[in-house]
């Protein structure tokens, strides 16, 4: 037997499917090896040299490995092509050879298909040092990141609080955004429409005549809009121009790990970790390419077949003449890897995965013709103000056929219904129906949601395919952030100040540039172009000295709190405030701790619970750092939703 060693049961169960009889394929259940839990694991005067113990919930998992591979003719390597697979393949091997061990070969494959799987197999190779280096780096640069500088903000912030090198970034994002939002203000202004009726207008053609026409600048006060609307109801209006022209829209090129996530957050409102989840299963069972990945490049195979399906199932007007191949934006994207895509283009959704269902389609779409677009412009003149109206009407659908979408042939802007526009010719006059003005004001910029901060991250240079998720996952965790009932990030007051602290003293680490530049290096020690020994050091060196002086020389930061406007019933003197500890919000007093008085913090949503009509609807946070939301006569009703419930009285 030859012995095939895989991260997942999933995976293991879907290579056993096609691979034989002739071959026993385990699985590892995730890393083997790694940094110890109670120490810092790494030796900083031996060249940074990482501590590894063997994980304790994987020592029967190991035993069982080494003993089949004893007995194994050979081994296989079969983990995930990228770093984290690459160390998990050289643990494997140090913890499976000896001098009575069979040959170990490392396989790489991006989809778990049997052509695949059996090309690697006809292919092995060793296992890369430099992914493996570039791993290491990682691991112990984040550690080192960490166990400095957590015992210091125990020291200088509060107790229990801890410090990652990228995620404090992305909290820097969102306290600055924050910030932008508390220092903007709005600025009035006004749009002006006017509602014109066509006399050429033919009875029963496809438009009513009518149709909404904007003044083509913006007014910013009112008392100058008054002008003009008196000026508008009394004007004769003329079409000054029409513009006509064909417009082409191509499709979206294929998801990366990035665009797939933010797709995820947009379109079904999912964390970008639950999107990871949903893509890992897909991959594992063999329906899509591997699924952390940067690069937009596509196998000629692949997308011929595509074409083949395309010209057959919807016809040759949605096949363009030439494929389409898609260059990757990314200047560190592993071109080896490709874009994340269906398998097998035969496996049709069926509606049980509505992410393998935007994956097909989204790859499919990527291949055909474009949407074809017939745009007008009408420009309008009445006495000195110029207005304009515009509209699309989809002539063909091209990809679009897989994406539908609303009409885009006009926009009414006093009603929900649609205006197609007219067709009038230069000089044509237009009979006014009505005029009015829209008051509105500028918008402070938007929080980052998910899918925008993925987006800003991977623009800034910052993380890769497979630590977008675990970010945004641990800095939620922390409760450096929370989310509204819009799902944007906003920071905690807890999340400010630490925010506040890391940048004050640490501004050069913590920069959004030496940040990127220090992905660059792990990429470059993939690569084989750096020694990940030389890149720590370069690291350390300055970083070690500043946690010195930062430790002798830095004053304690004060965490605000938010006030409740009460005084503490204990030593009534102090006023009640929110403060937020590791289990989440809790209230107590000002005094503390002089008054050590607690009360549990309860946040309601203004309705009462919708299963017993007693209780109150209350965010409650799980032990993970999860909000959902409870009945405050917990346990005595057990009502719990992950949505905000709706009220369905107060719909009525």
């Amino acid at each position: 037997m030859n012995l095939v060693i895989v991260e997942s049961p999933t995976k293991a169960k879907t290579l056993s499917r096609f691979l034989g009889g002739g071959y026993d394929v385990e699985a590892t259940m995730g890393h083997i090896k790694d940094l110890p839990k109670s120490k810092l694991g790494v030796d900083i005067e031996n060249n940074f040299e990482p501590q590894y113990e063997i994980v304790a919930k994987r020592t029967e998992t190991i035993k069982s490995l080494q003993l089949k591979a004893k007995s194994s003719k050979l081994i296989y390597l079969a983990t995930d092509p990228d770093r984290e697979g690459e160390a998990i393949a050289q643990h494997v091997q140090e913890l499976t050879t000896d001098h009575r061990s069979p040959v170990t070969r490392r396989i790489v494959f991006h989809e778990i298909t049997k052509e695949a799987v059996e090309e690697a197999i006809a292919n092995p190779r060793k296992v890369d040092e430099n992914l493996v280096n570039a791993q290491i780096a990682r691991r112990v640069l984040d550690r080192l990141v960490g166990y400095e500088l957590s015992p210091l903000l125990w020291k200088k912030v509060r107790r229990g609080l801890s410090a990652g090198r990228v995620q404090s970034v992305a909290v820097r994002l969102i306290v600055e955004k924050e910030r932008e939002i508390e220092k903007f203000k709005p600025v009035e202004y006004w749009e002006i429409f006017a509602k014109l009726q066509a006399n050429s207008h033919e009875v029963g053609s496809d438009s009513s005549g009518v149709f909404v026409a904007q003044l083509t600048k913006e007014v910013g006060d009112k008392k100058t809009v008054d002008k003009i609307l008196s000026d508008l109801k009394i004007a004769k209006y003329v079409v000054s121009d029409v513009r006509k022209r064909q417009v082409t829209k191509s499709p979206y090129p294929p998801f990366t790990t990035s665009t797939m996530t933010q797709a995820g957050s947009r379109i079904f409102g999912w964390s970008a970790k639950k999107t990871m989840m949903v893509a890992q299963g897909l991959y594992e069972e063999g329906l899509i390419t591997y699924h952390r990945t940067d690069s937009l490049n596509l196998s000629s195979q692949a997308v011929e077949k595509t074409r083949g399906y395309i010209a057959k199932v919807y016809g040759d007007k949605y096949l363009p003449e030439k494929a389409r191949f898609y260059k990757t934006s990314s200047k560190v994207a592993q071109e080896a890897h490709e874009a994340i895509r269906p398998t097998n283009i035969t496996n049709k959704p069926n509606g049980k995965n509505k992410l393998y269902d935007l994956i097909w389609r989204r790859f499919v779409a990527c291949q055909m013709t474009a949407a074809v677009y017939n745009e007008t412009t009408i420009d309008v003149e009445a006495r000195v103000y110029q207005l304009r109206a515009s509209g699309q009407i989809m002539t063909f659908d091209g990809w679009r056929k897989l994406f539908a979408v609303a009409p885009t042939s006009g926009v009414g802007f006093d009603s929900p219904e649609v205006y197609l526009l007219p067709e009038v010719e230069k000089g044509e006059k237009l009979d006014l129906e009505k005029v009015w003005g829209e008051q509105k004001f500028t918008q402070p910029p938007a929080r980052f949601n998910e899918a925008s901060l993925i987006k800003t991250l991977e623009k800034l240079g910052i993380g890769r395919p497979s630590t977008y998720a675990p970010i945004i996952t641990t800095i939620q965790i922390r409760q450096y952030v929370e989310k509204n009932d819009s799902k944007a990030f906003a920071p905690t007051l807890v999340g400010i100040a630490v925010n506040d602290f890391l940048i004050g003293n640490f501004s050069d680490i913590f920069d959004y540039s030496f940040t990127a530049e220090m992905e660059d290096s792990l990429d470059k020690v993939a690569d084989g172009k750096l020694l990940w020994v030389k890149t720590i050091k370069d690291f350390y060196t300055p970083f070690g000295k500043k946690v010195k002086d930062v430790t002798k020389n830095s004053k304690r930061v004060k965490i605000e709190v938010e006030k409740l406007g009460r005084k503490c019933l204990e030593c009534k003197d102090g006023e009640l405030v929110i403060r937020t500890g590791r289990f989440g919000k809790f209230v107590s007093c000002s005094r503390f701790p002089d008054c050590k008085h607690t009360e549990k913090y309860i946040e309601k949503v203004g309705m009462k619970c919708l299963k017993c009509k007693e209780g109150d609807v209350i965010i409650k946070r799980t032990g993970k750092g999860r909000n959902f939301f409870g009945c405050s006569r917990y346990p005595d009703c057990k009502f719990a939703s992950w949505k905000k419930p709706v009220n369905i009285d107060s719909k009525k």
